[in-house]
C-alpha cells in the first residue's frame, strides 16, 4: 500500500511543502510515482520520515540528518539505540529546565525576586526554596505561612545576604559544638537551639516552643531536612532535635 503526499502530511503532522522540499534535496524521495507522476509513499518511506522528524525535533540540521540516515555502517538497531540515547538526554535536559522554571516561580511567589546573578551571590549552590513546596503543603493555610510570605516579599539582596550569613555562622558554631561532644541538653546546645527559634521568628514568623518542638522532630523524620542539617556535621540533625526539645522544656517548664 502506498500513500499520497497529502495523506502522509496528515499522518506526520507536516506540510505538503515540507515533503516536497525533502524530495527535492534527496532526503526523502518517495519510492513510487502514480501514472500521473504524483508522489506515492510506501512503508519504508514512512519509516524514514519518522526518523527524519525525530532528529529534526532534536535540533539536527537537514544535512546531518541525511548523513545519519544514509550511513551504510549504521543499521536500524543502531538507529534505534542512538534515538534512545538522544531522547534520554533530551528528557533529562527538559527535566532540569522544568525544575529551574519551577524554582523560579516558587521564588517569585515567596518574594525572593532577585536576578540570577544576585541569587547566586546570596545563596550559591543552595536553593533557597528547596522546602517551599513542603512548607506550603503543611502550613499553606496557616497565619504563620502567610506571615512568612509577607515578610519575604519585603526583603532585597542585602537582606537575604544577612540572613544567609547568620545561618552559616550558626551552622558553623553548632557543628563545632557537636564536634566538641557537647550534650544536647547542655546549656550551650540549648542556647543555640533558642537562637535557631529566634532566627525563624525574626525573619519569617513567630515560632512558639511547641511549634519549635514539631520542627525538631521534622528535622529528623524528613530525609531532606535531615540531609540539610547533617551536611553541616554528621549527626547534627538528631542533636539539634534533642537540643530543641530540651530548650523548650527549659522555657515552658
Amino acid at each position: 500500500m502506498s500513500y499520497s503526499v497529502g495523506q502522509v502530511a496528515g499522518f506526520a503532522g507536516v506540510t505538503v511543502r515540507t515533503l516536497h522540499h525533502y524530495d527535492e534535496i534527496g532526503l526523502l524521495v518517495p519510492g513510487e510515482r502514480s501514472p500521473a507522476g504524483h508522489r506515492r509513499y510506501g512503508d519504508a518511506d514512512l519509516d524514514r520520515l519518522q526518523r527524519i522528524l525525530f532528529y529534526r525535533e532534536l535540533g539536527f540540521p537537514l544535512d546531518e540528518v541525511a548523513a545519519l540516515l544514509d550511513d551504510p555502517e549504521v543499521n536500524p538497531r543502531a538507529h534505534l539505540r542512538r534515538q534512545y540515547e538522544l531522547l534520554t538526554a533530551r528528557i533529562e535536559k527538559l527535566q532540569q529546565m522544568a525544575a529551574a522554571v519551577e524554582h523560579a516561580m516558587e521564588a517569585r511567589e515567596m518574594g525572593i525576586d532577585l536576578t540570577p546573578e544576585e541569587r547566586f551571590e546570596v545563596f550559591g549552590d543552595k536553593d533557597p526554596e528547596q522546602y517551599a513546596e513542603e512548607a506550603e503543603r503543611r502550613w499553606g493555610g496557616t497565619e504563620a505561612f502567610a506571615e512568612s510570605q509577607r515578610r519575604a516579599a519585603t526583603y532585597g539582596k542585602e537582606d537575604w545576604k544577612r540572613i544567609r550569613a547568620e545561618v552559616d555562622d550558626w551552622g558553623e558554631r553548632y557543628a563545632a559544638l557537636v564536634a566538641a561532644g557537647e550534650r544536647p541538653a547542655g546549656e550551650a546546645a540549648m542556647d543555640l537551639a533558642e537562637e535557631h527559634r529566634q532566627h525563624i521568628s525574626r525573619y519569617y514568623f513567630d515560632v512558639p516552643y511547641e511549634m519549635h518542638r514539631c520542627f525538631g522532630e521534622m528535622y529528623v523524620s524528613d530525609e531532606r531536612f535531615k540531609a540539610f542539617y547533617d551536611s553541616m556535621r554528621p549527626g547534627l540533625a538528631a542533636h539539634l532535635r534533642d537540643a530543641i526539645l530540651a530548650n523548650a522544656d527549659r522555657h515552658t517548664g
